[in-house]
């Protein structure tokens, strides 16, 4: 199942993480570890946020995608499912049968 995780950094833990080295490291384990198919990096209320787009194999994947952002940078984590608009497409024609 195709996710969305949303990355929210505290700043006093992005800038101690940024001056030890460990969020690039952090950023770049994840990207090679979960392989996702799209990450943006944004600011977002002032505080450091990344959005990553990846499929979800299973449950038990979430704890290794999550937890080294919660240990190493202090991080508040959402994970949600995405839809592309094939899938949106197609789960609508499904609903509208059902009406």
């Amino acid at each position: 199942m195709r996710v969305m995780m949303r990355v929210h950094i505290p700043v006093e833990a992005g800038n101690a993480a940024i001056k030890d080295g460990s969020l690039p490291k952090t950023f770049q384990q994840f990207m090679e570890t979960m392989k996702p198919e799209a990450a943006y990096f944004v600011a977002e209320g002032g505080e450091r946020t990344a959005y990553f787009f990846f499929d979800l194999k299973d449950l038990s994947s979430i704890p290794p995608a999550a937890e080294p952002f919660f240990m190493r940078l202090h991080a508040a984590i959402d994970i949600t499912p995405a839809m592309n608009f094939d899938e949106v497409r197609a789960g609508v024609a499904t609903a509208l049968k059902a009406i």
